[in-house]
């Protein structure tokens, strides 16, 4: 009698994770990932203001964020994405269209 065997798991999983992560550009791989990491802001994400207490909370339910380049906006928003265990799906609303804002939506949409 033989047994149906499960298919294992990847066995080089970790190597092309390190691999994926080593490939990416030096601003994605010093983004900050906490917020104790993130710099700047601070007066309206420093210990003790609205956005940091919502965030420490989890009771951040939406937000949009505006400023010239290099800000930190989509800094920010992968720190509150981890910090509230968000899926975080990044539009840049110079490249984007009406198009890609409804796919956005439906997959969202989806995802509930």
């Amino acid at each position: 009698m033989s047994k149906s065997r499960q298919p294992s798991a990847n066995l080089f999983g970790a190597v092309e994770q390190a691999n994926v992560l080593a490939a990416q550009p030096l601003a994605a791989r010093v983004r900050p990932r906490t917020l104790e990491e993130f710099i700047g802001q601070e007066h309206f994400l420093a210990p003790g203001k609205l956005l940091h207490r919502l965030l420490k909370a989890d009771r951040l339910s939406s937000a949009v964020f505006h400023g010239p380049p290099g800000s930190g906006k989509t800094s920010l928003a992968h720190v509150i994405a981890t910090q509230t265990q968000s899926l975080f799906r990044p539009l840049n609303a110079v490249a984007g269209g009406i198009k890609e804002v409804r796919e956005l939506l439906q997959q969202a949409r989806t995802d509930l």
